[in-house]
C-alpha cells in the first residue's frame, strides 16, 4: 500500500496495490497492523455503506462530538466521489481549511479522516456506493454538521453545485463562524 499525507497532514490518502491478470485483480484494502504503523493507531468498530443514485449528491459535512468522535476510512466501491475533510479543531494551524481527493472504484484510493474533521463528499457519477470504517458507533445525540458550501471555507467542488442534491438537514447546517467549539488541537497534534 502507498500513502500520501495531504496538505493537512493528518488526512491521509491510501492507495492499495492491485495485482491483476486476465481474470481481474486482487487487492488487500485494509490491514490493521499496517494501518496502525503507517497512518493512525486506532480501532475500527463499525462499517457503513451508502448509495447515492444521482450525480451531484452531496452528503455532509458531518462529524460527531466526543465521546463519539469518529475517525473515518473512506473508499468508493462503485462509481466516483470528490471526498472532502475540513479541519474544525480549534487552535489547529489548519483550522477552517479543507483538503479533497477523488476516490473511485477505478483508482481504489481511500481517505483517512481523523477525529476533529468534518467530512463530506459529492458524487461524480450515478449509482455511487461508498464504504467506510469508523472508530466510534453512530450517536444521534452527538451528530453534528457544517454547511457544505460555506464561503469562508471555500471548498472547490468539482462541478456547478447550484443543482446539488442535498438532504433537508444538510441544507441548513451552521457555517464555520457559527459552529460552537467542538474539538481542540493540542500542541502534540492530537485532538482533545
Amino acid at each position: 500500500m502507498q500513502f500520501e499525507r495531504l496538505a493537512i497532514p493528518d488526512v491521509v490518502k491510501i492507495t492499495p496495490a492491485r495485482f491483476g491478470d486476465n481474470r481481474g485483480y486482487f487487492s488487500e484494502v485494509f490491514k490493521d497492523s499496517w494501518f496502525r504503523e503507517n497512518v493512525a493507531d486506532v480501532s475500527f468498530v463499525q462499517d457503513n455503506q451508502s448509495l447515492s443514485a444521482t450525480p451531484g449528491t452531496v452528503r455532509g459535512l458531518h462529524f460527531q462530538l466526543e465521546p463519539f468522535g469518529q475517525g473515518k476510512l473512506v473508499r468508493c466501491i462503485q462509481g466516483s466521489i470528490f471526498d472532502v475533510a475540513v479541519d474544525i479543531r480549534l487552535g489547529s494551524p489548519t483550522y477552517g481549511q479543507w483538503v479533497g481527493a477523488e476516490l473511485s472504484a477505478d483508482n481504489g484510493a481511500q481517505l483517512w479522516i481523523p477525529v476533529g474533521f468534518a467530512h463530506g463528499f459529492a458524487t461524480l457519477v450515478p449509482d455511487t456506493i461508498l464504504h467506510y470504517k469508523v472508530t466510534a458507533p453512530y450517536s444521534a445525540k452527538d451528530d453534528r454538521g457544517l454547511l457544505w458550501d460555506d464561503a469562508d471555507i471555500g471548498i472547490e467542488w468539482p462541478f456547478d453545485m447550484s443543482a446539488a442534491v442535498l438532504s433537508d438537514k444538510d441544507k441548513v447546517q451552521p457555517k464555520l463562524a457559527d459552529l460552537p467549539p467542538s474539538f481542540h488541537y493540542a500542541a502534540s497534534g492530537e485532538t482533545v
